[in-house]
């Protein structure tokens, strides 16, 4: 990593800069020479991947002061000072201020080149160090979000920490009621582009003839009614998010244009032929297999593949179940919080009827079914009410399939509770062999 790091020399002698700058790339050391404090500045941040090498005399703001201002930025940021015969003194204040070093007139390039091989790999540490806590500040915060224990919300977690700093367009793919906007708007959060805008679009709850309008926005008559300029989302969008859910609702004229947008990364508002630069990453989330409805003539295929750089699945409820105690912890002290009541403590007897559940809905249901517990109006509908089948209108399960699906999530549960495998064999009441053979049967070993 010590070749990615920049050593910023500031010297207003040219000749002694570029000697400087030549000695430490002889060594393989990158270096950038500037001429004033002022210069420097505009180059220099808190987490500034490389060091300084400043003297102490420049012009406009000496060497000392600019020292104090960067210990301020950022108090472990390398500085080494040049110094003349006269100001050994100055020096050993600069050390006392924080100086990380100090070179007095004249020196030999391998003295430079020492100070600056340990001040850059000191450098290398200190930020080593923080990109690992941001890692874990950002671990914690997806898990505070995205809450569960499965490995499918784990993978998807994963997914997210992979893809949220980069550039790369994602689809996602759920379900209704997965929570696809709530990862798309982790990714943004987790994103160099948290501080623009996340516009969200709902391309099923648009009407065709408002589309072209809506997302790309028009210019003063564009048509009529169209009185004044009107910025498109896409538009809106420029510097941070879009993301567009249900994408397959897009009308395949709409399809045409954005496909255009994203390969150019330009637009024209309605009424315009200006074309205009557009920065903004998309997230598309669907429900459908958008291959298959490609095969139909139902979806664009190049935009499919144009949408698709990275997929991140994310599974349905009845496939994480022994995530459901948590989530409906959560939503029940939420919905407490929301309808300001008490809140309710889940019983045992019922988070055996939710994890048995086949939750057509998914977590969005399962919310449903909090803010009827805790308003005491659930008896009347599912999974305490009478079962009324899934979304498409199908039976339950088949009993054994239902069967595996609950004991595999109630020993999930259990394992995150316990801890050990004897903790929770004697939890369960069953044998410690007899346990480890179903925790290898579903998987849930690792």
């Amino acid at each position: 990593m010590t070749d990615t790091l920049t050593t910023l020399i500031i010297e207003d002698d040219p000749d002694v800069a570029l000697g400087c700058a030549q000695a430490l790339q002889l060594e393989g050391l990158a270096a950038e020479c500037v001429g004033s404090a002022e210069l420097a500045r505009r180059r220099l941040s808190a987490d500034f991947r490389g060091i300084v090498v400043s003297d102490v005399r420049l012009p406009g703001q000496d060497g000392m002061s600019l020292l104090r201002e960067l210990q301020s930025l950022d108090a472990e940021l390398p500085v080494v000072l040049i110094t003349g015969h006269g100001d050994v003194s100055m020096a050993v204040q600069a050390m006392k201020d924080g100086a990380y070093d100090f070179l007095q007139k004249p020196f030999a390039p391998e003295q430079l080149v020492d100070v600056v091989r340990r001040a850059i790999e000191k450098r290398r540490l200190v930020l080593e160090v923080r990109d690992l806590r941001r890692q874990l500040e950002q671990r914690e915060h997806l898990a505070a979000r995205l809450i569960g224990d499965s490995s499918g919300m784990a993978r998807v977690r994963e997914l997210i920490g992979a893809l949220a700093s980069s550039a790369a367009d994602v689809l996602i793919h759920g379900e209704t009621g997965t929570g696809k906007e709530l990862v798309a708007r982790c990714l943004h959060d987790a994103s160099p582009r948290r501080r623009g805008n996340f516009v969200a679009i709902n391309c099923g709850g648009l009407p065709e003839t408002l589309f072209e309008s809506e997302i790309f926005g028009h210019e003063a008559g564009a048509y009529t009614g169209a009185g004044k300029r009107r910025i498109g989302k896409i538009e809106h969008a420029n510097g941070g998010t879009l993301f567009l859910d249900e994408i397959e609702s897009m009308p395949l004229a709409m399809q045409i244009k954005l496909l255009r947008v994203l390969q150019e990364r330009t637009l024209e508002r309605l009424g315009s032929n200006t074309p205009i630069a557009i920065d903004c990453r998309v997230i598309a989330a669907t429900k459908e297999d958008l291959l298959a409805l490609a095969g139909q003539g139902r979806f664009r295929a190049d935009l499919y593949y144009r949408l698709s750089v990275a997929t991140l699945p994310l599974p349905p409820l009845r496939e994480r179940r022994e995530d459901i105690p948590l989530l409906f912890e959560h939503f029940l002290l939420q919905a407490a919080a929301r309808h300001q009541r008490p809140p309710v403590q889940p019983q045992s007897g019922r988070i055996r009827q939710l994890m048995g559940y086949p939750w057509p809905g998914n977590v969005r249901e399962l919310r449903n079914v909090a803010d009827r517990c805790v308003l005491g109006i659930e008896g009347g509908s599912p999974p305490f009410g009478e079962a009324t089948g899934d979304a498409a209108g199908n039976t339950a399960r088949p009993l054994a399939e239902t069967v595996e699906a609950f004991e595999r999530a109630l020993i999930a549960d259990a394992l995150r509770r316990h801890g050990s495998l004897a903790r929770t064999a004697e939890a369960l009441a069953i044998a410690k062999t007899t346990l480890h053979d179903k925790v290898r049967k579903y998987g849930l070993a690792e």
